[in-house]
Order: C-alpha cells, then structure tokens, then sequence
C-alpha cells in the first residue's frame, strides 16, 4: 500500500550500512593467458583491496586474504597495482604492491604448498618510502619493469620518479642496489614502460610541472639494448599543450596514442620515427580521459589488428574500431559507463562497466561472436530495484548562455507519495577532481536519499570531462567561480520549473566537490545547509610548500592562477576567509590520515566557524584518508549527512540517529 509522508521523512530499504556495503568497484582488470583477473573492494575488512581471478572455468576467487591490500600509492591515486604472467610450469606469476608497505610482492598462487607473497623490493626509512605501480614482467630477463617513486626526504615533494626493473629473485628485497634505473628523473612524472612487439624499443608518457596531465604530456620512446638498457629517449608526440592520455603499441610496430589536439581525445596513428599522425577516427567525443592514476587504459590494440576502445560524450560505450576505415562498432548492452581500463585476450575484450540499473561489473565482449556478458564482479540487487532512482539525462543554461551537464535523480519510491502540493528538497552533488564527471550509474548512496524523497542533482559542471577540452579549460583560473555559479544555476533552475523545493535545496561535495560546497555556502544565499567531504578550505595554504602531495601540488596554477601572481584570488575565494559570511548550517567530514587535503584545513576552518550561532557538525575518521573505504565510516557520514538535511527541511528521518549540532 502506498502512503502519504513528506519529502524527506519516507521509509527505505536502502539503508546506511546496505550503500556502503557496495561502495567501490572491480577496478584494473587484466589479462593472464585465459583467465581474467582484477582488483575488488572490500569495505567490511577495514576498505582493503583484494586481487580476483576468474578462472576458464567461470570460478571467481579472491587470490589473497586479509590484511593483503592490493593498492599503490604513487601519486597519492595510486595506479595498476598487479600484474601477471602465465607460465608453461608452476602456473601464473603475479607481482603486486601492498599498500601496508608499499613493497613490490611476488606470488605464486599455483605453487605446490601455496607459499605466501615474497617481498621483492627494499624498505626505505627516508620520507615516505619507496612507492611502485604500473609493471610489466619480463621473465626472459628475469625482471618486472615499472615506475618507481622514490622519496629522498620528509617533505611531500622530496620525490623522485624514474622507470626501474626490479629483479624478480628477491635480490632487491634486503638490497636496493640490485634494482636497475632505467631512466633518469629529469622528468618528474613517468608512466610505466611498454616494449614494441619486437622488443626493441619502449615507450612511455611524461610530464612537469606545472601541468597536469589533462594539460600536457608528452611520448617518450627510447631503444632497448641487449643488456636491458633503455638509450635515446626523446619525445615523439606531445608537448605542453596537447594532453596524450594513453599511448600503446600497435602489432605492426607504430604507436596508437588517445591525444587531444583536435580539442577532443582522440585516437592517432603515430609513426614512431618522426612523430607524423594519422587520425584514426576523428570525432567530437572521447576515446580518453584524465590520468588520475597510472595505468589507465581507455583503447587496447588487438591481435587482429582492430582496437577496442571506451568512447563517447558525458556516457560512455564499449566499440571495436576498424583503423584502416575508421569503422566503429559499440557492443550493444545497457552500460553507459566504462572505467578505463581494458585487457584483451584473443578475440576477446574484458572491461569495468556500469548502468543507471547495475553497479559496476567486469563485462566480456567476444569480437568474434559479438556477444557481451558479464562475467565477474556481478551486480545483485540487494533489494528491490524498484526503489532505484530514474536519472534524467539534463542540459542547463548558466551565466552567459553556457551549456551546463547533469543527471537529475528525482525522488522516488514505490511505498511513498507526498502530500499534493509539496515539491521535494534537493541536494546537489558537485564531483571531485575537479577535473572529473559524475558517471551516470547506479549509486546506492544517490538511492539513500531518492528513496526517502530527497532528490539529488549530480552536476557536471565547467571544467569536467567528457564534453571536450574547450569545456574542461572553462574552469582556468575560474575555480571557485565557475563550478559555483553552474552548480547555483542547477539549483535555481530546478526550484523555478517547480521540480525542487527552492527554500528546501542543499550543496554536497568531497575533495574538489567540498571546495565547491564550501565555496557556495561562503558566496551565495542559494542553499539551506551543506555537506562538506574532506575538502580545499585554504587555496593559499594547499599550494604553499608542503601544503598538499606532490601531484596536485602545482595544480591551482591552473585552476586559480599562480599564487604569487593573483595572491588576492586565493584569498578572496577561500572558505576559510570567507567563514564570517557562511550562515546555513553544515557537516564537515574529514579522514585524519588524508595528505591529499590534509585534516589542518578542516579544524582551522571549525575554530573560526565556533561561536559564530551557525550551527554545524564536525566528524574526524581515524584511519580515513582521502576518501572513505570503511563500512562504519561511510555508514556514520551517511546518516550524518541525511540527520542535517531532515533537522533543515523540517522533516523526521526514521532510523537515523540525530546529529548534534553545535553553534
């Protein structure tokens, strides 16, 4: 039977502890002969990651039990954790990073008496260690080669990062001598090697700072000597104002690169002698995306010659690319988000994929049949998918005409209708990175709230990928500004067709997205409250020496201006100066491990917010860092977050334990 209650106050299936349960996602599958193997969350055991492998057979098994934690943290976002090998004896060889320590491991699942990982690389007492990601083992030379991060003091930009080969024999474990340097640190940011087909030369991408990534790199190939050495390493594509996301070998020995120089990620054709390109299949859509993490991989060449590849524009899909015609065929199923990361067996292309009904799932595609299945990591419906939201797919008009992204998830449940007249209170989502987007999948958080008659508003705002360079470059020096005023826009947008509650709307945001929520609550008279997730309070402070991690450390040259150029943009912008102007409640939550956006920020921001008659919460995770992998976290700052928004809009939240709220 269906009953009247108000927005805000409905009864739902979908509780705290049931969305974290299914926070994560499979992420950087691989293949290994036949079988297919991939990292997977595992929020109940602490929000460790484990390594899974599918066998032939179609029997998935988790390769390592706890405390193992299949996760790098090179660059803080880490990157490809593992990779295997199969062998003709002894079965596959894998290679790993344990986040615990950070050491290169090799194991042996097939091993008669089933031994445990063996170390393989050194400790180091100097800063934060030794960090590694994105390998290739090569047992003809008995090595595994791979980025090495190095620390060479305390501070987070003492670091270093070069291509290393690490001996397979575990000579390095006691003996950082034996580890060879491959190539010198000239650049400060290096992808992991790829050898061509033949095995005589390797590629890889670098980049400086002060760019990002998404702002340029460049390919970098070098000759591979009998000996192992790399010599003559020079730039073959890319530069300071063309981002190469991706850069693989082709089977017949030139190089497929994802650049966008046309203003969209597209593919190429690269002849590695004197760098000339030929566009494989020009379109206003991507084929790549921000390299956040090392490893990333959005095309895979195939034996046949074709290229798998994840495409599209916001959405994303699953095709076969034909270079010699340009042909595109996608896969047909209901997936509009494909992470990047692709691994290619024979015929057959294995990717991470998720729909606005399924959470993500690794997803097989047999060119040779053209059928698509799901294979691992498979979606089940914890509860009646009836009590999913419906997302519409929305383009709005902010300042100046300009186009504006989003996914509008209305409240909804099958149990509940409000009384007639009431419209719904909103919570807008602003993503993180902030170069990034929000995916159009399913989300049992995005469900928490649509099923108990919140609805949720997930912008992409300017700066966000997916819709082109132009559009990625309109927050330049406009952060603070930009994602503030088309989130606002959003909002008042909802409120005046009479979709939302216009007294009734609030900001949520973590990392980049809480700068953006705290920058909304400090600047406009929009919302009625906010959730603030481990975010940016002081620009000036995070780009100052030592302020953040090394990646991001030159990344608001960009996004603000350099600070010592615009230092009154820094200081006009900041949440934290801007404290006295915030007068709509809000939750701040914060992990005490984060180096990322360090917990500082946070309590500063709490001090000058007390005593001020804005009433407001602050929750410190122990053991938290940049965003939260433990069941018990997720589920207090979900119930913290929903205890806010029903003290605001005047509603009872069933079942939710009351946040209390100091002034």
């Amino acid at each position: 039977m269906v009953s009247t209650a108000p927005y805000g106050a409905w009864e739902s299936p979908i509780g705290s502890a049931l969305a974290a349960s299914h926070d994560g996602r499979p992420e950087f599958v691989g293949a290994v002969g036949e079988e297919v193997w991939w990292t997977e969350p595992r929020p109940a055991e602490g929000g460790r990651r484990t390594l899974v492998r599918l066998r032939a057979d179609g029997t998935e098994q988790s390769l390592l039990p706890a405390p193992w934690n299949v996760r790098s943290r090179v660059i803080e976002y880490g990157g490809l954790p593992w990779t295997a090998v199969p062998r003709a004896q002894g079965g596959p060889l894998a290679v790993f990073v344990d986040f615990a320590d950070q050491r290169l491991y090799a194991y042996e699942p097939d091993a008669p008496g089933a031994p445990g990982p063996r170390p393989l690389t050194p400790l180091s007492a100097v800063g934060a260690g030794l960090r590694w990601a994105d390998a290739e083992i090569h047992l003809e030379r008995g090595e595994v080669w791979c980025v090495l991060e190095e620390f060479t003091g305390d501070a987070p930009t003492d670091v270093r990062r070069v291509i290393a080969a690490v001996p397979l024999d575990g000579s390095a474990a006691e003996d950082g001598g034996a580890i060879r340097e491959l190539t010198d640190d000239r650049s400060r940011f290096v992808t992991g090697p790829k050898l061509s087909p033949d095995g005589t030369r390797a590629l890889w991408i670098a980049w400086d700072h002060p760019a990002m990534p998404w702002d340029g790199t460049a390919v970098m190939v070098a000759d591979v000597t009998e000996d192992g050495r790399l010599t003559g390493a020079h730039r073959v594509v890319g530069g300071s104002v063309e981002s190469v996301a991706q850069a693989e070998w082709a089977y017949d020995g030139s190089l497929i690169i994802a650049s966008d120089r046309s203003g969209w990620w597209n593919l190429y054709r690269i002849s590695p002698e004197d760098g000339r390109a030929t566009a494989l299949c020009p379109r206003a859509e991507e084929f790549g995306g921000p390299l956040w993490k090392i490893g990333c991989r959005w095309f895979a060449p195939m034996p046949s010659g074709l290229i798998a590849v994840v495409h599209g524009r916001g959405t994303t899909a699953l095709g076969v690319l034909d270079p010699e015609t340009g042909e595109l065929c996608d896969a047909a199923g209901p997936w509009t988000e494909w992470a990047p990361s692709l691994a290619v067996t024979g015929t057959r292309v294995v990717g991470v994929a998720a729909s606005p009904r399924s959470g993500y799932q690794v997803v097989e595609l047999d060119t040779a049949t053209g059928r698509t299945r799901v294979t691992g990591a498979r979606h089940h419906d914890p509860v009646d998918p009836a009590y999913y939201p419906e997302p519409q797919i929305r383009i709005f008009t902010g300042p100046g005409g300009r186009e504006i992204h989003a996914h509008i998830y209305p409240p909804h449940s099958p149990d509940h209708t409000a009384p007639p007249g009431e419209l719904p209170p909103y919570v807008v989502w602003a993503h993180g990175g902030p170069t990034g987007h929000a995916p159009l999948v399913l989300d049992l958080e995005v469900a928490y709230f649509t099923s108990r008659g919140i609805g949720v508003a997930e912008v992409n705002y300017g700066g966000s990928t997916g819709y082109g360079r132009e559009y990625r470059n309109r927050l330049r020096g406009q952060w603070g500004v930009v994602d503030v005023e088309d989130c606002a826009a959003v909002a008042e947008a909802l409120a005046a067709e009479g979709t939302a509650d216009g007294e009734r709307l609030a900001i949520r945001g973590g990392s980049a997205g809480g700068w953006t929520a705290a920058v909304s609550l400090a600047t406009t008279d929009v919302y009625a409250c906010g959730t603030v997730i481990y975010p940016v309070l002081d620009p000036a402070s995070w780009a100052a020496e030592n302020g953040t991690h090394d990646f991001e450390s030159r990344y608001l040259d960009g996004l603000i201006g350099p600070p010592g150029e615009v230092p009154g943009r820094y200081r006009d912008r900041s949440p934290l100066h801007n404290a006295h102007r915030i007068t709509a409640p809000f939750v701040l939550l914060q992990g005490l491990d984060d180096v990322i956006c360090p917990p500082e920020q946070s309590a500063r921001f709490v001090e000058e917010m007390a005593g001020r008659g804005v009433r407001h919460a602050y929750i410190a995770f122990e053991g938290e860092g940049h965003g939260f992998r433990r069941a018990d976290t997720m589920t207090r700052a979900l119930e913290a977050e929903l205890s806010l928004y029903a003290q605001t809009f005047g509603v009872a939240a069933p079942g939710v334990p009351v946040l209390e709220l100091a002034k």
